[in-house]
């Protein structure tokens, strides 16, 4: 296999996305569809992220749907980008995938020929400029809708952005979530959050969104406790990317479940009227006509 060799006005540099359009091997756009009916794709429905003390949680549920039918029960929609970095990911399930896979490429080439890594803040702009890129696809209605988040080692935190479909990108100071649910989802964490806490309990409260996103929206999937399947969660902090263990998770959302099963009782309790029992007459003494 032979390497391309470029001349210095054409030297595509660290960017593998001009990499691939000079060598010819960037993936064409389709095109636009003459009055025929839009093609069912799979979409991944919501995502979130919160930022904690040390660092950010990265949530997903599992489901992807195809119009009101249920297509995938196990998509993973949480990956990492690179040691250091996440992407979550919500809508056309392929293309999402896809972007996300090119993303990781550009990231391990660019450290490659540059011989260092990009920023944090740089990183989401490689990104946002994938997305910008899909925006034909997305006028089609295969629209990508990543999250992006990481622990920036410069400003020895984590951070969190998200994008529009045009490929804006906006840093989040503490939380998001989008998708199909991600409007319940923003509302729990925004009720829940609170500066400073700790791992354990973000992992809980992203936990508590989703199954409350899932209550209200019949694309995001909530705990399925038979199948055994359970939302993904990773932790990104300055030690980098890691994946919580399902038996975490599972014992988490069984609590989470156990406490909504004993508040709801309670509620169902304190609802009730108690009824007084009727009194004892007494008995009339023999030979009264009263």
């Amino acid at each position: 296999m032979n390497l391309p060799v470029f001349d210095l006005s054409a030297d595509p540099g660290p960017n593998f996305l001009h990499l691939l359009a000079a060598t010819g091997h960037l993936p064409p756009v389709p095109e636009a569809m003459a009055g025929g009916s839009p093609v069912s794709v799979a979409h991944g429905t919501t995502v979130a992220a919160i930022r904690f003390a040390g660092g950010v949680v990265m949530v997903g549920d599992r489901r992807a749907t195809e119009g009101h039918a249920i297509a995938h029960r196990r998509m993973e929609k949480v990956m990492p980008a690179d040691a250091f970095s996440g992407v979550a990911i919500a809508g056309a399930a392929g293309p999402a995938v896809d972007l996300v896979k090119l993303f990781q490429t550009q990231l391990e080439h660019y450290e490659k020929v540059e011989g260092r890594a990009l920023t944090l803040e740089g990183k989401a702009n490689q990104l946002a400029i994938m997305v910008r890129s899909n925006l034909p696809m997305a006028m089609q209605g295969m629209v990508v809708v990543p999250l992006f988040a990481g622990f920036d080692h410069n400003h020895r935190r984590g951070r969190i952005f998200s994008y529009d479909v045009a490929g804006g990108r906006y840093e989040e100071t503490e939380h998001h979530a989008t998708g199909s649910g991600g409007r319940d989802a923003r509302t729990t964490i925004k009720l829940g959050y609170r500066e400073g806490m700790s791992r354990d309990e973000v992992i809980r409260l992203a936990l508590t969104a989703l199954y409350e996103a899932a209550e209200e929206d019949s694309a995001t999937g909530g705990p399925d406790v038979i199948r055994g399947i359970y939302p993904t969660v990773a932790t990104i902090t300055e030690s980098g990317f890691e994946p919580v263990s399902e038996e975490e998770i599972a014992g988490l959302f069984n609590q989470l479940i156990a406490d909504r099963s004993q508040a709801a009782a309670a509620d169902r309790g304190a609802g009730e009227v108690a009824v007084p029992a009727p009194k004892a007459r007494r008995a009339k003494p023999r030979g009264s006509t009263t």
